[in-house]
This record gives structure tokens, sequence and C-alpha cells, in this order.
């Protein structure tokens, strides 16, 4: 039977130079309790100490997760997938204070089920190509990794190269229920995604490691209906209960407890708030005129999450479509900035690494991106710029895989202002550095190994529509208003190949009023259909 600990008694157990695997997605699915307790008891004692973090999605809604243990001595290694919502840990990464490996997300939620299996490691073609690859970079995320083993190794199979990513046996690893009962047996009834717990505990009991979950309710032995129980009570060590939900087991930043996030309430779609028309807007409207009904979609974070499903839902498209997020869900309206991961209206909730394999195998049929870099090759750059140590997420997975993929950004950063008049766009302040460069600073979408598999890519910005040719980045539509010179070639570190066929965006895109995105529609499918 799982044994129930105080968090400070449970944390005492933890050794110096331990492997502690975390489970979570952004601000969700964190047990804050136990890692609160951590922290403290290393604050006063030093202990423990030199930790390896093993994660798969980012571990933070910028204050709660891992950034409660994100102390220099505490960890030393961190393997994990994104950092964009974890400023402290970013920082010990960027100051090369830890050991840092950036994978894939899907790739870690998949190793967790290899190592379920007693396996040395998982095997995948995800991250050929990228900074991932040991021909790159190996996955190393920073100078102090540079000279560290290799985890990720280049492997032959029937000719084809495929990524070898090394197994990481767990001392502890840390998972996030609602209820728990007296067998041990738990249940997610009020956590808004499933992730990954019970692949993760599996992966740890395989290798020895113990199971500690962080839950709100105890329950009577039998209260559960067995279908309920995601992670059965054999596999169960001990336990801790959150009595402050508030500041120890949030459901997700936004909220404490929410039924709408559960699935257990359908919001009226006209209390959905409408998105300004802003630059992410614009670029939203016009990245979403590639759907076609009955589009399989995936959206990323940033600005397709934050405003292709208000689109979705303010155009009445929405249940023509089959959004998801790499977390799990499908259908509804997604929510964005730190509560990237969740929706209102979700049709379903799958668990976070079996959405990766239809990711991996069949591909989505549409997937919208964000982009901090792009170059003449057809290169984005999502996971390291300017400093900044993001990481990747499930960028590399879901570009790699999906049969179209349309990146979203600004056409240039820093201080950019837009308006609309009269259906024209206007610049009213340029961006003070130009996001499409020469060369990327780290490569993490490919655009040489995408165009060699004749992958539709797009790159939709406010002003400018780019795609992916043979010959490099394409120009194929500009913006009412827009001068070609002034406002797009100077403002590109290169010059794009320019269509003999450029024409100018659709109006309709820089007016108030919504827009018929259903008239391109057909014209999609067909187009899809032929490819």
């Amino acid at each position: 039977m799982a044994k129930r600990y105080q968090a400070a008694e449970l944390v005492q157990h933890i050794k110096d130079g331990c492997t502690v695997a975390l489970v979570g997605f952004g601000g969700m699915g964190q047990c804050d309790k136990i890692l609160q307790e951590l922290r403290k008891q290393f604050k006063e004692t030093g202990h423990p100490n030199q930790l390896t973090i093993y994660h798969t999605a980012g571990q933070s809604g910028r204050t709660n997760g891992i950034e409660h243990i994100a102390e220099e001595g505490l960890i030393a290694k961190i393997i994990g997938g994104h950092w964009g919502l974890a400023p402290k840990t970013r920082e010990l990464i960027e100051q090369n204070k830890v050991e840092c490996y950036c994978w894939p997300q899907g790739q870690l939620t998949h190793l967790l089920r290899a190592m379920a299996n007693k396996m040395p490691g998982h095997i995948s073609s995800i991250g050929l190509g990228t900074f991932v690859d040991p021909r790159i970079e190996g996955g190393k995320f920073n100078e102090r990794t540079k000279e560290k083993e290799d985890l990720v190794k280049l492997i032959h199979i029937n000719d084809e190269e495929f990524l070898f990513y090394s197994a990481i046996p767990f001392d502890y690893v840390f998972i996030r229920g609602t209820s728990i009962d007296e067998e041990g047996n738990i249940t997610t009834e009020e956590e808004p995604i499933k992730l990954e717990i019970l692949s993760a505990a599996q992966a740890a009991k395989a290798y020895g490691g113990k199971v500690i979950a962080q839950v709100k309710y105890t329950a009577k032995k039998g209260s559960f209906h067995p279908k309920d129980v995601v992670v059965p009570g054999y596999l169960v060590d001990g336990y801790v209960v959150a009595e402050n939900p508030e500041t120890e087991h949030r459901q997700a930043p936004l909220t404490i407890y929410s039924p709408v996030f559960t699935g257990d309430i359908k919001t009226p779609v006209k209390e959905i708030e409408q998105a300004p028309l802003d630059s992410r807007k614009m670029i939203g409207r016009r990245a979403a005129q590639e759907l076609f009904e009955g589009a399989v979609v995936n959206l990323g974070i940033g600005i397709p999450g934050d405003v292709i499903g208000p689109i979705t839902s303010e155009e009445g498209i929405n249940e023509d479509l089959k959004l998801t997020l790499e977390s799990g869900i499908i259908g509804g309206v997604p929510i964005g900035g730190n509560s990237f991961g969740i929706a209102r209206n979700a049709s379903a909730i799958l668990d976070h690494e079996y959405l990766f394999d239809y990711y991996h195998g069949a591909g989505v049929d549409i997937t919208f991106m964000g982009a901090a870099e792009v170059d003449q090759t057809g290169n984005v750059n999502v996971s390291k710029f300017a400093g900044r140590h993001i990481g990747s997420g499930g960028f590399i997975d879901i570009t790699q895989s999906a049969k179209k993929v349309v990146f979203c950004t600004t056409f240039t950063g820093g201080g950019l202002q837009v308006t609309c008049k009269a259906g024209q766009l206007v610049i009213e302040q340029e961006g003070r550095f130009k996001k499409f460069s020469n060369e990327v600073q780290q490569i993490t979408f490919s655009g040489q190994y995408a165009a060699a598999r004749e992958k539709r890519v797009m790159y939709v910005t406010e002003r400018a529509v780019f795609v992916l040719t043979a010959e490099g980045v394409m120009l194929t539509e500009i913006a009412p208003g827009i001068d070609l010179e002034k406002d797009i070639l100077t403002q590109m570190a290169f010059k794009p190949v320019i269509s003999p066929h450029l024409k100018e965006m659709d109006k309709a895109i820089f007016r108030e009023e919504p827009m018929d995105l259903k008239k391109s529609w057909q014209l999609n499918k067909v187009s899809t259909q032929l490819i």
C-alpha cells in the first residue's frame, strides 16, 4: 500500500545526486507542494543537492513547478523540452550553472514508454537535421554541456538514418492526480489534462525507482470506478496531500479549479471574447485561410495557440475542424498565454504521449507554429535566440511530421506597431530587429530536410507570405498598403525568391468585420487531395 507522507518527511528520503522525473505541462499538473518543500529543505540544509531533473513538456507557468527548485547546487543536470515559461530555470541554463540537454517533447514522452519496457532507449527519425542531431549539436543546450557525453546517437537501420535517445533511469518520479484511495489507485477527475503519469510511473518502476503522487483528496477502498483509475495502486509508493490547492495544487494558472477545463461544463460560444484586430490576429486570419473542412489541426504555443482558436470560434467554423493541442486536447477553443495546453469545450482529452503517436505516425493535416527566426534556406529557430534558451517543446516532433506547416510570426520584432485603415496595413513603428536572417542561430526546423521531402511549408506574417521551395524561401503575397522594397526587402537580411505571380493578401484580413473563411475551403481541400 502507498504510504502517506508529509512533504517535509518525503523530501528527506531523496539523496544527493538522485535523478528525479517531473510530470506536468506548463502551469498544469505540477506537484507544487512537494517541490516547494524540496526547495525549502535545500535552502535550510544544503540537501538534497546535485539532482538530475527529467521532464517532457515545460514545467512552469512562470511561478510554479520547476521554478520552485531552480536553485544553483540543487540541480546539476536537466534533460527536458521547454523553459519558455520558467525564467529562473532558464537563467541557470543560460549562465551554465547546470548541464542541459534539450530533446523534442514527444521523444521525451515516448522514451518513458521505452523505459517502461526496460529498453535501452528510444529510436525515431524525429530530430534529424535539427540541433538535436549529433552531427549538429546533439541536443546539448549550453556551453557547459558541449563536452559532456552524447545522449543522442545517430544509427542506421536498413540504410535509413534514425536517432537513438538513451534511457535515463529514475530514482523518483513525481506524478499528480486528484484523488487516491486506500489501495493507492489514482484518479484525475479535476485535472485539465491527463499527461503521461502512467507511462512515467511504469518507467520509474522498470528501473527500480519510486513513484510519488500528489493529490487533493483521499478515498475509501472501492470508491473509484475501475475505468476512472489512471495509475493503479501497485505502482505507487507514496503520496502527499495538498491541503492548500490555491498555492499547492492549482488546476491551471488562471484558476484554482473550474469544471470548464475538465470538460464537465460547456461554455456558450458567445461568451468567448473576440480578439482585437492587431498584428497577431492579422497573422492568424491569413494562416486560418489555409484550413479546410474536416482538417485535423495542431496549434503551437504563441500566436497560433493564442489567436487561431478564437478566430475559428468567431468565424463559426470551430466545429467543422478538429483543433488539437500537443498536451492531449482534441477539439474546443484553446486557452493561450501561460495556460496554453488546455481548452474550453474539448471533445476529448487524451494521454499526452498517445497524441504524439498520431502526430508522428499519421501526421496532422496542418500545424500552425510560431517562429523567432527564419533564414534563406527555410530553417526556423524557436529554441535559442538573443541569448535566451527557450527549448523546442513539441515543435520538432510536430513540424517534422505534419502534412503541412504554417509558421506564424511578425515580420520584425521588438516594438513593431501596425494598424489597419480601409482594408490596408499601416506600419506605425517598425520593429528593432529583423526576423528573416541570413542564418538562424539554432536549427529547430530544417528547411533542407523539409524541402528534400517536398513538405508544404508557409511563413505567414502581418505583411507578407512566403513558401518553401527547392530554391529557398519564396515571397508569394504582400499586404495591401505595403511597399515591396521599403517594407519587405529592406527589412530582411537576405533577398527571397520573388514569385512571378506575386499577389496581394486578402483585404478582408485587415478589416474589423468577420471574414468568410469557408470561401477558401473547397479550393484548399482539392489542393490537399492532389498532393
